[in-house]
């Protein structure tokens, strides 16, 4: 048990919102779970539900505002929420021919508005109670842009930033924020790299690290060390030294 007894979870349908939502069931916590794709939803809830859960899943898209903002205030009539995880997210880029330029407007309406459509309804109600905590789902890749997957970067960047400032915006009203910053996981969305991923975790050894430092109210939870010590030390070299890096790294 993480403490948390009514959980509010964006993409749950799959990948690393899936797991977070198997790491926090149990007996006693109510799941608010939602993701676009019904079937593979109502999968990880019984799933949910076998660990003795009580689950309500729902279809929404975050980047409509306003379903997404009826959905988070329906889980809160529900059951006061604890925590709520910004998770959704998408990436575009191939190693063919990087991002389009509507790929590039999806990621950011998924990655950042999506986020907002998330995180902006829950903080009211979190602050009406004084307490509660919020995780935004960044990206290790968020430190620096990188050729094929620059909107990708870009969009993580945003949302991470974002939360590192919201952290202590909130803090005074009792709210805690973590910006989850994980590496490479083997989801659906990384299946698709054609190149080789160091370091690469399976889904519940990460949803139960994030579990454990959303928990613990950790301002940043990055992992695997080695990859985030990389990613710290490439967003701080010289530009012409990371453009002959990157120039030679497989492209997303």
């Amino acid at each position: 048990m993480t403490g948390f007894a009514s959980i509010l979870i964006t993409g749950a349908s799959s990948g690393l919102g899936a797991g977070l939502a198997r790491a926090h069931a149990a007996p006693g916590v109510t799941l608010h779970l939602s993701g676009r794709d019904m079937a593979r939803l109502d999968e990880v809830a019984g799933q949910c539900r076998a660990r003795g859960a009580e689950v309500h899943a729902a279809r929404v898209d975050v980047t409509d505002k306003t379903a997404t903002a009826a959905w988070v205030e329906a889980s809160e009539a529900l059951r006061p929420l604890d925590l709520v995880i910004a998770n959704a997210g998408i990436s575009a880029g191939t190693g063919g021919g990087g991002e389009t330029a509507a790929q590039t407007r999806a990621i950011f309406a998924v990655n950042v508005d999506g986020v907002f459509n998330t995180v902006m309804p829950a903080i009211p109600l979190l602050r009406a109670r004084r307490r509660g905590q919020v995780g935004i789902m960044s990206s290790l890749a968020g430190f620096r842009g990188f050729p094929g997957a620059p909107a990708y970067c870009a969009s993580k960047a945003a949302v991470r930033v974002w939360g590192e400032g919201l952290r202590g915006e909130l803090a005074p009203s009792g709210i805690g924020v973590s910006v989850i910053c994980p590496g490479f996981v083997a989801t659906p969305m990384t299946a698709v790299n054609r190149f080789s991923m160091p370091f690469l975790m399976d889904v519940e050894r990460a949803s139960a690290i994030m579990a454990r430092g959303l928990a613990e109210n950790r301002g940043r939870i990055a992992f695997p060390w080695p990859m985030h010590v990389m990613a710290r030390m490439a967003g701080c070299l010289p530009s012409r030294l990371m453009d002959r890096i990157a120039a030679g790294m497989p492209k997303k």
